[in-house]
């Protein structure tokens, strides 16, 4: 099934309604809705915002967008009687609940980690998928702890939760920040940066399809990632519970899941 990419370029008063994304949905009927009268912003669509690239949760490939969250959400979208419709927006208005305020979105799926800040803005599914932190370095400057990234320089990506380990924790490291992970990776490969941190699942991923890069080590940080939907969305947020707990039962997450990854997922 193709799916269409569409990108959102927020307006200029997006970052206006940041205020008023902490509330609930609206009192009035949904304009559309899928089975179940979940509402949504689109008829016939499960549209969701995600932000490319980021390989192997949601990447281009031919033309279609694919990856793990890809396929989770495809068969929440199936759930609800409709066809997923992906929207390419920027990460940081999506965590901060501006996409939702702006009905850009039913649903974001983004590799989005499950943050205490972040459940102020928006509300998340059941987790999904366990995470942590890594390093990535190029094979001929490697860092194996984080004293051997003192004096280096870093890339992190805007809004993530590397960002606020890599600040917080490397004193003696320059972090130098960017708007994604393939800007980060660049920076990498071009010589700007010694370091990228970001979550393990995408960095792995790299460096077993790109020579001459390696992990350095990997940062245990317990984080989760959880499908995200505007606040006070109770009825999207059970249907997406709802799914997650059926194919988790049923076999098609662990299908999904050896898919893009190659192991069989960790238990829970």
């Amino acid at each position: 099934m193709k799916r269409r990419i569409t990108v959102a370029a927020l307006a200029a008063g997006a970052m206006l309604a940041l205020s008023a994304c902490g509330g609930g949905g609206s009192e009035s009927e949904p304009a559309a809705t899928g089975e179940g009268g979940v509402p949504l912003v689109k008829e016939g669509k499960l549209t969701t915002c995600t932000h490319l690239s980021y390989q192997p949760f949601q990447f281009e490939k031919d033309g279609e967008v694919v990856g793990f969250d890809v396929e989770i959400v495809d068969a929440v979208a199936k759930k609800l009687g409709v066809e997923q419709e992906i929207v390419n927006v920027p990460f940081e208005p999506i965590t901060a609940g501006a996409s939702f305020a702006q009905d850009q979105c039913d649903v974001a799926a983004a590799a989005i980690t499950i943050t205490p800040e972040r459940q102020e803005a928006i509300d998340f599914s059941e987790p999904y998928f366990a995470a942590n932190q890594a390093i990535l370095t190029k094979s001929d400057k490697t860092a194996k702890s984080a004293d051997d990234l003192k004096g280096m320089k870093i890339a992190a990506q805007s809004g993530t939760t590397g960002l606020d380990y890599a600040t917080e924790n490397f004193k003696d490291a320059e972090v130098i920040t960017y708007e994604d992970l393939p800007l980060s990776l660049e920076a990498l490969k071009n010589g700007q940066a010694d370091a990228v941190i970001n979550d393990n699942g995408v960095l792995y991923d790299y460096a077993a399809n790109n020579e001459g890069f390696e992990i350095g080590f990997d940062i245990d940080t317990g984080e989760h990632y959880g499908i995200a939907m505007k606040n006070g969305n109770t009825a999207m947020k059970k249907a997406v519970d709802d799914t997650l707990a059926e194919i988790k039962e049923n076999g098609q997450y662990a299908e999904i899941y050896k898919k893009w990854f190659g192991t069989e997922p960790p238990a829970e």
